[in-house]
C-alpha cells in the first residue's frame, strides 16, 4: 500500500510540473524603415532563376558546376546533418532506454580439491526519466530551430556561391574586353612613336618629343601586360570555384561576345519587413535565436527534481542450485540541494548566448537594410553617369569616324588620327568599366534580398 501512495504521490507531481521551464521564444519586434530611400518598381519574385537572365550558356555551365563541387555547400550540407543528428538525440529522451547483459563465471579452490562451480546469468535493465519540468521538450525545441537555422545557411551558401561565380565571370568578360581596348592602345602608340621618331630624325620636332612618345608606348604596354595578367588570374578564380579543369573551363570561356552579358533590369519594390522574410541569414540568426532561448530551459530544468522510473529482470543459474529470477522495479527522485554553484552558472551562460544571439539577430537585419539601400544608391547613381559616359563615348566615336575620312583626304596627319584613336578608345575603356560596375551593383543587390530566397523553399532543398 505505502509503494502506491509514493507512486501516486510521483505522478501527482509529474501531473503538476507538466509545463517546461524557461522563457517560451517569441520574436522579437525589430523596427526597420517604412521604405526605401532609393525607391523602385518592379518585384521581387524576379530575382528567382535570376542568373537566366543572363542568357549565356558559358555562365550557365559554370554555375552548375560550381553548385555541384562547392565545398561551402558541402559544409553547410553537413552542418545541417549534424543538426538532424542533435535532434534524433534529443528525442531519444522521451523514451526509456534498456539494457541486456550477461555473464558467465566459474569459481573453485586452489587450497581444497572443492571442484568448481560454473554460475550464468543474464539481467534487462530499464529506466525512464519523465520530462518533468521540459527538459527533453525545450531541446527538442532548441534542435528544431538549429536545423531550420542550418537550413537557412545553406541556402545562404548557395545565393553566396551564384553571386561569387557571377561576378567574376563578369570579371573575367570585362577583363578580356578591356584586354583587346588596351592592344588597340599599345598598336595605335606604337605607330604614334614611330613616326614621332621620322619627324625628330629628320628635324621637325624635338627629339624630347621621341623620347615622349617612346615612354607613352611602355606605359600603355605594361597597362597591356598587367591586365593580360589579369585575366589569368581570373581564370584561376573560376577554376577553384568550379572545380572544372583549366583546360575544359578556357574552352567554355572561349566563345566570342560582343560586350558584356546584359540581364533584364532589376526592379525592388520591397519594403525592409519584406526584405526580412527573403535574406536566409536573418532566417538563420532568428532560428539561432529561437535555439538559445530553448536552451535557457534546459539549463533551468536541472534546478528541479528528477524522477526516474526504473526496473531489472534477471535469471541466473548456478550449478547445484535451481534456476532463480529476481526482479525489482521502482521510482527514484532525485532533487539537486548543493552543487557549488554549478547549475546557476549554467542558466547565466545560457542566457547570455541568448543575448549575443539576440545581438547578431538586430546586427543582421541592420546589415540586411544598409546593404539593400547601398545596391540602390549606387545603381541609382550609376544609371545617371552611363547616360553621360555613352554620349562621351558615342561622341569620340564619331570624331575618330570623322578624323579617319580627313586623315584619307589629307586633312590632318596621322599623329592626329592615332590621337583620336586612343581618345575614343579610353572613353569606350570608362564607358565599360561603368557597366561592369553596374552589373557588379545588381548582384550586390541580388545579394541584398536575399536571392529570391524564401522560407517556405527551404523544405527538401537543402539535402
Amino acid at each position: 500500500m505505502a509503494f502506491h501512495k509514493i507512486g501516486l504521490a510521483l505522478l501527482g507531481l509529474a501531473f503538476l510540473a507538466g509545463c517546461a521551464v524557461g522563457p517560451d521564444y517569441r520574436k522579437p519586434v525589430v523596427t526597420t524603415p517604412d521604405q526605401w530611400q532609393i525607391k523602385q518598381s518592379g518585384k521581387l519574385s524576379e530575382l528567382q532563376d535570376w542568373w537566366a537572365r543572363f542568357e549565356d550558356p558559358s555562365l550557365n555551365t559554370l554555375l552548375v558546376s560550381a553548385q555541384k563541387e562547392s565545398t561551402s555547400l558541402a559544409k553547410a550540407t553537413a552542418a545541417i546533418e549534424k543538426a538532424r543528428a542533435s535532434r534524433m538525440s534529443a528525442e531519444s529522451g522521451f523514451g526509456p532506454t534498456l539494457d541486456a547483459s550477461a555473464d558467465a563465471t566459474s569459481s573453485g579452490s586452489l587450497k581444497h580439491n572443492g571442484g568448481v562451480t560454473h554460475k550464468l546469468g543474464t539481467l534487462l535493465d530499464a529506466s525512464w526519466e519523465l520530462d518533468l519540468f521540459g527538459k527533453t521538450r525545450r531541446s527538442m525545441e532548441s534542435a528544431d530551430a538549429l536545423i531550420a537555422a542550418r537550413e537557412a545557411d545553406w541556402h545562404d551558401a548557395r545565393i553566396s556561391l551564384a553571386a561569387e561565380v557571377v561576378a567574376d565571370y563578369v570579371d573575367y568578360r570585362a577583363c578580356r574586353i578591356k584586354q583587346k581596348y588596351y592592344e588597340e592602345q599599345v598598336e595605335s602608340q606604337t605607330k604614334t612613336t614611330e613616326l614621332t621618331r621620322i619627324a625628330a630624325n629628320a628635324g621637325f620636332t624635338a627629339a624630347a618629343d621621341a623620347r615622349l612618345a617612346e615612354a607613352s608606348e611602355a606605359s600603355t604596354r605594361a597597362t597591356a601586360r598587367a591586365q593580360k595578367t589579369e585575366c589569368e588570374v581570373l581564370v584561376k578564380t573560376l577554376v577553384a570555384l568550379t572545380n572544372i579543369e583549366e583546360t575544359s573551363l578556357r574552352t567554355v570561356l572561349r566563345s566570342e561576345v560582343a560586350g558584356l552579358p546584359e540581364p533584364i533590369g532589376l526592379r525592388v519594390d520591397s519594403v525592409p519587413a519584406n526584405l526580412l522574410r527573403q535574406r536566409p541569414d536573418v532566417v538563420a540568426a532568428e532560428r539561432a535565436l529561437a535555439s538559445a532561448s530553448a536552451l535557457i530551459g534546459v539549463a533551468e530544468a536541472a534546478r528541479w527534481p528528477t524522477l526516474t522510473l526504473s526496473g531489472s529482470v534477471g535469471i541466473s543459474k548456478t550449478q547445484g542450485t535451481s534456476l532463480s529470477a529476481p526482479w525489482s522495479f521502482g521510482p527514484a527522485l532525485k532533487l539537486p540541494i548543493f552543487d557549488g554553484g554549478s547549475i546557476s552558472a549554467s542558466i547565466k551562460s545560457a542566457k547570455a548566448d541568448y543575448d549575443s544571439a539576440l545581438a547578431t539577430y538586430q546586427q543582421t537585419i541592420r546589415d540586411a537594410v544598409k546593404e539593400v539601400e547601398q545596391s540602390l544608391t549606387r545603381l541609382d547613381n550609376v544609371s545617371e553617369r552611363e547616360e553621360a559616359l555613352s554620349k562621351s563615348a558615342e561622341g569620340y566615336r564619331a570624331y575618330l569616324i570623322a578624323t579617319e575620312q580627313n586623315w584619307r583626304a589629307g586633312g590632318v596627319s596621322q599623329l592626329d588620327l592615332e590621337t583620336a584613336r586612343r581618345s575614343a578608345i579610353s572613353a569606350e575603356v570608362s564607358l565599360l568599366e561603368l557597366q561592369q560596375n553596374r552589373l557588379s551593383y545588381w548582384i550586390a543587390l541580388y545579394k541584398a534580398v536575399g536571392g529570391g530566397w524564401q522560407a517556405e523553399m527551404t523544405k527538401g532543398d537543402a539535402k
